[in-house]
């Protein structure tokens, strides 16, 4: 399994993700960095472990509110070396691999922003990862892309926001779900956690749960995951 820690981005800087409460983000405060600046916190992040990937979430771009291009370019300049997975509200199949060819990421198409004529056009290309989103009430945009796993791409990661950033542990439950429908429609994604890591038991979990991978934030900031458990995991 792999640990995969998320920058979330809005005004240019990191913020702190809770909950799903966008409004309310605020520029992160963590001891891995001297400010929230987008390179600066991806420094602090690899002091801890040599991580392979970050998960990089455009708030901005999902909520209509600008882009944070600019940062996120600077992040592929300055760690040529990391496999950026962007989150930036994109559905539009020309976007997607508009985004590959420029060589800025890989596209996350959120089912939160995802509309009802694009799922099977956005979902087909090549290389793109499905994020499945949940919050308190459920699943969240088209029904189809969270019921017909035979749409799904080789990688799908199963996003509770309503956990981001509460430390009350990864939705097993919602994984589970997800693995049973896949394997009942005769796919085979590899499954990622994302919301409510609180530290290496919920890894151990997770690892043995069989998911591929954990986004994780709060946790790692926190120093609920220190070094030693993010190196193992990275």
């Amino acid at each position: 399994m792999q640990l995969i820690p998320v920058v979330d981005l809005k005004g240019g800087v990191v913020v702190r993700a809770h909950r799903g409460e966008r409004e309310a983000y605020r520029p992160i405060v963590t001891p891995l960095s001297p400010s929230a600046r987008p390179r600066d916190v991806v420094a602090g992040l690899l002091s801890l472990a040599p991580f392979r990937t970050l998960y990089v979430a455009d708030i901005d771009a999902i909520t209509g509110a600008g882009r944070n291009d600019d940062a996120i370019a600077e992040l592929v300049r300055d760690f040529p070396g990391l496999d950026l997975w962007v989150d930036a509200g994109e559905c539009d199949p020309a976007q997607i691999v508009a985004r590959a060819r420029s060589r800025l990421g890989t596209s996350i198409v959120g089912t939160e922003v995802l509309g009802e004529a694009d799922v099977e056009a956005a979902l087909a290309v090549d290389g793109v990862i499905l994020s499945l989103d949940h919050d308190a009430a459920g699943p969240r945009g088209p029904a189809r892309a969270h019921r017909d796993a035979r749409l799904w791409p080789a990688r799908v990661i199963v996003m509770t926001l309503a956990r981001v950033g509460s430390g009350e542990g990864p939705d097993m439950a919602a994984l589970e779900r997800t693995g049973r429908l896949a394997e009942g429609q005769g796919a085979a994604p590899a499954l990622y956690a994302a919301g409510g890591v609180r530290g290496p038991a919920d890894l151990e979990a997770l690892a043995r749960a069989g998911v591929a991978g954990a986004l994780v934030a709060s946790a790692l900031h926190d120093g609920r995951i220190d070094a030693e458990s993010a190196r193992r995991w990275a």
